[in-house]
This record gives structure tokens, sequence and C-alpha cells, in this order.
């Protein structure tokens, strides 16, 4: 497979992902997955935990995000141990920072924020280069280049944050403001386009008794403008751009980030810019300072997309994606928000 098929292929099959999660997961059907039974009462029902069509998203879109990157860094022809000891030293700060930063910005214990872990390991990457490169390489020629690291990084990122915003229509968070609320223009843009949410346990309806009422649809307008970006992004970084790959990538996810909060409704901690904003903000020079201060590239081989996906076939890699998904969704998808009460039967027509 060409570099170019792969990227127009990865392409196409997310644009129908999306139109399909578009239509479907702003339903109350779509946030529930799985309700399991804990403990029965007096009165012979069950009580539960509901595992979210939120949690199967975002593990779905972090495991993604840590396939394409470590099918990006194979393709640079760098070795799998360096890869994953970059991707373990990351997602090691990056995952609990989901509820940590929330915690601490938010005031909640029972939420996550992306933008958060994400500026986390964005900060964290730097660093895990500078450990592989001291702890793992054999050879200075198997040092990891910290630029291209960024790129990969911020690419499989903006990619893994597109189909992650696919949990927050499905969980009703992250929701847009009122169609009501917004100027003219904005009302005459979503007029057509705009997301109504159902179900009293969507956090919409719980939180800001928008339930029923057309809002703008910014989950779906972050995914759409970070998928398209993380295509060109990817088709950069396979032409051997990295420089152009980083700044384009992490520019618009962090000002796409800092902008779109404008159109929110949900709650983002106080001030007249949220901390995610300023984080976002904050984030944005680290692109242009890795490439201004660290020295020229030395000449590297084209990526060959071919030899990064073979990598995906190895068992190992299999079983860390798989035990990266499980971890993520049980971390994720068990929801503390809302609770379930269960009854079982048998259906006597058919003994």
């Amino acid at each position: 497979m060409s570099n170019m098929t792969f990227v127009l292929t990865l392409g196409i099959g997310l644009v129908i992902l999306l139109a399909v999660c578009f239509k479907v997961l702003p339903r109350e059907r779509w946030q529930i997955l799985a309700a399991v039974p804990l403990s029965r009462d007096k009165h012979g029902q069950w009580h539960g935990t509901n595992l979210t069509t939120y949690g199967f998203l975002f593990a779905s879109g972090t495991t993604f995000a840590v396939a394409l990157f470590l099918v990006m860094l194979t393709a640079l022809g760098l070795p799998l141990h360096m890869i994953i000891g970059l991707i373990s030293i990351v997602l090691a700060g990056a995952v609990p920072a989901a509820r940590i930063v929330a915690r601490l910005v938010e005031g909640k214990r029972h939420t996550f924020t992306v933008g958060g872990a994400s500026f986390v390991g964005l900060l964290l990457m730097p660093v895990a280069v500078l450990a592989v490169n001291r702890l793992l390489a054999t050879s200075p020629a198997e040092t990891v280049p910290l630029v291209p690291a960024l790129a990969a990084l911020t690419t499989a990122y903006i990619f893994g944050e597109g189909i992650g915003r696919l949990a927050c229509i499905s969980f009703g968070c992250c929701y847009g403001k009122p169609l009501s609320a917004t100027s003219l223009w904005v009302q005459r843009l979503c007029r057509q386009w705009h997301f109504i949410f159902r179900g009293s346990t969507k956090k919409i309806a719980y939180a800001a008794g928008l339930e029923g009422v057309p809002v703008v649809p910014i989950q779906a307008v972050t995914a759409t403008i970070y998928i398209a970006t993380g295509v060109i992004g990817l088709w950069l970084f396979l032409a051997g751009y990295f420089g152009a790959a980083l700044l384009l990538t992490l520019t618009v996810s962090q000002a796409w980030r800092a902008f779109s909060e404008t159109m929110r409704a949900d709650y983002r901690g106080g001030g007249k810019l949220s901390a995610y904003q300023l984080m976002a903000l904050a984030a944005l020079a680290v692109g242009p300072l890795a490439i201004v201060t660290l020295p020229p590239l030395a000449e590297l081989a084209a990526p060959v997309v071919q030899t990064g996906l073979a990598v995906l076939w190895q068992p190992l890699v299999l079983l860390m994606l798989q035990a990266l998904w499980l971890g993520i969704f049980l971390y994720t998808g068990r929801s503390t928000v809302t609770g379930a009460v269960m009854t079982f039967h048998v259906h006597r027509d058919r003994i």
C-alpha cells in the first residue's frame, strides 16, 4: 500500500464514521452500552453499573491514536522498543491527568478532560524522548528525533481527539450553546445542522436542562476539523515534512480548542479565559519552540507506511493495544454519575 492510498483510505473511512455517528449518537439509545448487575435489594431488583458508549468510543479513539503513532514512527524506521517506551511514559502521565486536571479545574471528581490530558502528554513527550534516548538507545543511529516524534504525537492525537469527540456526543457532554443564545449568523449557519439531545441521563439534560433544545453541534464541528487536519498532517508526515505536520496539527488543535470554548455551554471553570484555554494557548508555543531551538534534522529516510502497518501484526503489539483499549474502557466507561436498576425473568413460552 502506498502512503497516499493509506491516507485516502483512512480519511474516507473516518468520514463515513463521522456521518453515521453525528446522526445516531444524540439519541437516548446510544448513551448506555450495557449494565452490569452488582447487588440485589430486598424487592428482588438488581442494582448495577452502567458501561457507556462514551467509554467505548474514548477507548477506541485513544487506541487508534496509539496505533497510528506506532505506525508513523515505525514507518520512519525507529526501533519498536523505543516507540513503546515513548508511549508508556506519555500515557502514564496523560491518562491519570484526564481526571486529575478536571478535578483541579472544575472541582468535580466524576468527570474527564481530554484537554488537560493532551496538555500533559505534550509536555511529557520531550521528557520521554530524552529518557528513551538515554536508557534504550544502543547507538547514536537509534536515537529518536524530537521534531518527528512531536509531529507523530500531535498528528495521532488530533485523530484520537476527533474520534473522542464522538464519545462526547453519546454522553451529551462538552455541549454547545442553545441556538437561541447565539448570534444571528450562527443561528443561520446551524439552522439545518444542529444537535437535539434526547434522554434525561445525558449530561446536557441533567446539568443544563437542555434536553430537546437545538444546540450548536460543537462536538461535530470539532471532530470534522480535527479529522480533516489529521489527514493533511498525516500526508505531510509521510511525505517527510515533519515540521509542517507538527505546526499544522498543533496549531489547529490548540487554537480551535481555545476558540471553540466560546461556543460551549458546559461549565469549564471560572475566569474570563478557562484553564483549558490557557493550556491550549501555552501548548501553541511548543512546536515553534522545538523547531527553532533544536539543531536541523539529520537526513532521515522517507517514511514507508507499509513498514509501519506491518508492526500492527506483531503479537506483542496486538496484545498491548488490546490491553490498552480494555484498560481505558474500564477507566472511562464505568459511569459514576448514572445508575441502573434491573429485573430478570424467564420466557415461559420458550421452555
